[in-house]
């Protein structure tokens, strides 16, 4: 099950929370509001760090997940995204090469542009049903 999950080191031992805080501003947008639906989480397991789309999580929980080509191509695109940024450095990289564009399917927002969108999560670490 962990095999498409893309490893990762912080370029800074502080990153951890910088990471977690822009991956809430990037996903699926709403086409009718102003409203973005976060796609990946950072996983700090036994002192690895691991970036996961939300339908792994589901998988990890035992719930039905439809995670697909697509979605892992969206995973590989943010986690691209966050190199070129100099925040992670992606172990096995060749393996998660495969990426798309932004636009329709994937939106960054700014960290000044939040206040005008709903950013909204589909799944959250630590939350129990």
């Amino acid at each position: 099950m962990t095999d498409n999950f893309i490893e990762i080191t912080l370029i800074k031992p502080e990153g951890f929370l910088m990471v977690a805080e822009t991956l809430t501003r990037i996903g699926v947008p709403n086409k009718s509001k102003t409203e973005l639906y976060q796609t990946a989480h950072i996983l700090h397991k036994q002192g690895r760090y691991f970036l996961v789309h939300f339908k792994q999580m589901f998988e990890l929980d035992g719930k039905y997940s439809n995670f697909d080509k697509e979605d892992q191509v969206r995973l590989n695109t943010i986690a691209d995204l966050l190199r070129q940024w100099k925040l992670i450095t992606i172990l096995n990289e060749e393996k998660f090469s495969e990426k798309m564009k932004l636009g329709t399917n994937l939106k960054v927002i700014s960290s000044s542009d939040k206040k005008n969108w709903t950013l909204t999560p589909k799944y959250t670490i630590g939350k129990k049903d």
